[in-house]
């Protein structure tokens, strides 16, 4: 029997000899590094009530974050130690650190600002000795309910996704690190989808964001010339032309390209080689392999695969995709079915599912993995922790190390490696 066969039962019986027992030979191992220079977590969190939204709102997590936790990390064996919390109570539900390590942006999804009831970004310095963070400013984020930040590959741009919004926003990253005014900002439009999905697993009643636009993660592409963004509710991926210069962006030409309808796109993963672009889809539970060309920043589909494993009935809410660093497997989150499906990347980029995973907790929000690749953490935002799994790079197996480290509603997690240079 593998891991992927246990049923839950099994598993709590297996905890502790499994986080006691030697772990098996396939399984990387973190080498011990100068004590001096720590490995941080940063972990935002939900520490607040969701206000003021729609009634079709489907999850509503009461807020028991404090704000942006930190901890320190065991490169040995994965385990958590906490540090402290920047105290903040308008829920930064996703935190992004620039490629130097010297700054952190949250997005503040539950903060409301003027009119428009716009959520906010905060800009941080980082201390490199110790990992902690000093506020430098705040500034709208373009929009209601800000979930999602990523920066440029020069450092000199951040991109925020506003979910309640239903846009999206690009803010100049200053000389000192603090943010601009937004120098563009773009707002969905289109038909909304059906409200229920085209691949819904059978029986399924999963139903988020097909009420309005909902823009849902945006990153550059690995060059920087151009910009992608998720509208969960439009179920299409939009794609601009990025002016650096300028900040601004030019829809491309096509300017998107749709999912099935109901679907609705959340996440997407570049593979390391540029070429294949997945994108996970909340309520239709599939994975969806796009090429990818770098010239032109046109995505043309050419496999969907379900999330979950063979014969499931029911509703589930697809949550995080990522891709290995080595490019050989592709991890998806699945919420209800608490799991992390596991899929294997052929040579032509398409997905194989070798198994299933079980999170040791409930709903997980995201997942990343440490800066070697060694371990893998996951949000579980219901249950109120954090789970580390140690991973296997031949198999692309998940073993669970035994680690919990109590947050309330995390919602995602990155990692500065002080030892670096910043």
């Amino acid at each position: 029997m593998t891991p992927f066969d246990r049923s839950r039962r099994e598993f709590l019986a297996l905890s502790a000899t499994t986080a006691a027992a030697p772990l098996a030979g396939g399984f990387a191992s973190a080498q011990p590094q100068d004590a001096d220079a720590p490995l941080i977590a940063y972990v935002g969190t939900f520490s607040s009530p969701l206000k003021d939204v729609l009634p079709t709102q489907v999850d509503l997590p009461p807020g028991n974050g404090r704000g942006i936790h930190t901890f320190r990390v065991d490169r040995t064996t994965g385990a958590l130690t906490p540090t402290g919390v920047h105290e903040m109570g308008t829920s930064p539900s996703h935190v992004a650190v620039n490629g130097t390590g010297t700054h952190l942006y949250s997005a503040n999804e539950t903060d409301r600002q003027g009119e428009q009831k716009e959520g906010t970004v905060t800009a941080f310095a980082i201390d490199r000795s110790s990992g902690n963070l000093k506020p430098l400013n705040t500034v709208k984020s373009g929009g209601a309910g800000p979930t999602y930040v990523s920066l440029h590959p020069s450092g000199k741009f951040l991109f925020v996704a506003n979910y309640f919004g239903g846009s999206v926003a690009v803010l100049p990253v200053l000389d000192d690190g603090k943010l601009g005014d937004a120098t563009d900002v773009k707002r969905d439009a289109g038909k909304i989808g059906p409200t229920k999905a085209a691949n819904a697993p059978k029986g399924s009643f999963a139903f988020s964001g097909h009420d309005r636009t909902h823009a849902h993660q945006i990153q550059t592409d690995p060059s920087g010339r151009y910009v992608l963004h998720v509208d969960l509710g439009l179920d299409a991926i939009f794609v601009w032309k990025f002016d650096a210069k300028n900040g601004t962006l030019t829809a491309n030409d096509p300017a998107s390209v749709s999912l099935p309808p109901g679907d609705g796109p959340r996440h997407f993963s570049f593979h390391p080689n540029g070429k294949w672009l997945y994108s996970v889809q909340e309520e239709g539970s599939t994975v969806v392999r796009f090429e990818y060309d770098a010239d032109s920043g046109k995505l043309t589909a050419r496999q969907t695969i379900s999330a979950l494993p063979k014969g499931y009935a029911g509703s589930n809410f697809c949550s995080e995709i990522l891709v290995s660093a080595d490019g050989k497997f592709v991890y998806v989150g699945n919420r209800l079915h608490d799991s992390i499906g596991i899929f294997a990347i052929g040579e032509a980029g398409d997905l194989t599912h070798v198994g299933d995973e079980w999170t040791r907790g409930n709903y997980p929000r995201s997942f990343s993995f440490d800066p070697t690749g060694s371990f893998l953490y996951c949000c579980n935002q219901r249950a109120d922790h954090v789970t580390v799994f140690r991973t296997d790079r031949k198999t692309g197996a998940l073993a669970f190390t035994g680690h919990y480290a109590p947050v309330g509603n995390p919602s995602c997690v990155t990692f500065l490696d002080l030892k670096a240079k910043g």
